[in-house]
């Protein structure tokens, strides 16, 4: 048989060829520019839950200024920010941070109205202490209208050695409804966080999460809940999720960190996407605090903060 070559055939063949490749190369283009928006769109979608940031977490993306660091975390997806430092600030820098906040549509979260971990407070029944906390107290009330904050963070001071436990527990009891007193017609709430005693705060009063239920059943005000810090529990404790169950009633607030190491979760042993799932089915809707480090510096630890969250959040 002769074989007559078609040159008509063979151009329309390359042609052909050429339109597939020139199409491929295309839809490749615009598969790539549909994952990159759908990337952008993700990393800016809101939290389900409202984990707050705190100033300095995301400097190197945002500089050292509050205000574009709020920016910069509002565009991530956060809807929440907390600040322990609040009260040191002036007046003229809450209200601003505050009206950024307002017009971010992010919940301000604790600010630290007591903390003591080496001095005996608390614990005794003391009038002049009971005099200087009520003051602070009012202080902390002026605070919060000032930043549209709920919550405030406090801890009770160290234990003492020569006084029945007991008794430190009663005095404690005693001078935490008198703070109550203060802050109940305000709508503030204080906060009790409980801080382990092996890693970080040898020495505290307040170490667990029963003992602090304890407490606050006995002062019986919904101005005074726990803080439950999901760290320093690990270390202390650990049964989060049971223990978490059993307080619910008075747990108003959380913060976080992974242990070892105090940074982003999925950087250590506890397994936060299955907390914050069962935190969320339960109905929480309030903050968690971010209380802890980048594990990584610069912008690239930073990142890895943010993407920790989005995959603890996928759930």
């Amino acid at each position: 048989m002769e074989y007559k070559y078609n040159s008509s055939a063979h151009q329309d063949s390359r042609i052909s060829r050429r339109n597939f490749m020139a199409s491929a190369a295309a839809t490749a283009v615009a598969v790539s520019t549909f994952t990159d928006k759908a990337k952008a769109e993700n990393s800016s979608k809101k939290f389900k839950l409202k984990y707050a940031p705190h100033f300095g977490m995301f400097r190197h993306h945002a500089g050292n200024d509050p205000v574009d660091q709020l920016k910069f975390a509002a565009d991530e997806g956060f809807t929440a920010w907390e600040d322990n430092g609040m009260m040191g600030r002036p007046a003229d820098l809450q209200e601003k941070i505050a009206g950024e906040m307002s017009r971010l549509n992010m919940t301000m979260g604790v600010f630290v109205a007591y903390a003591e971990f080496n001095k005996q407070s608390f614990v005794l029944r003391d009038k002049s202490f009971r005099e200087t906390i009520v003051k602070l107290m009012k202080d902390a009330i002026e605070v919060a209208k000032r930043v549209n904050a709920k919550w405030s963070t406090v801890v009770p001071g160290a234990y003492h050695k020569g006084i029945e436990w007991d008794y430190q527990t009663a005095n404690c009891i005693e001078n935490l409804k008198f703070c109550a007193e203060v802050c109940e017609p305000a709508g503030l709430v204080l906060v009790l966080e409980p801080l382990n005693p092996w890693a970080n705060h040898p020495g505290c009063f307040l170490t667990k999460i029963p003992q602090a239920y304890q407490i606050c059943r006995a002062v019986g005000s919904p101005s005074v809940k726990i803080l439950d810090d999901l760290y320093h529990q690990q270390v202390t404790e650990g049964n989060l999720i049971p223990n978490m169950d059993k307080a619910w009633d008075e747990i108003a607030y959380f913060q976080m960190g992974d242990n070892p190491g105090r940074n982003e979760p999925t950087t250590g042993e506890i397994n936060y996407g299955n907390i914050f799932k069962h935190i969320y089915n339960k109905g929480y809707r309030d903050i968690l605090g971010m209380e802890h480090g980048n594990s990584r510096p610069g912008k690239e630890g930073e990142r890895a903060v943010i993407e920790a969250y989005r995959a603890c959040d996928d759930f």
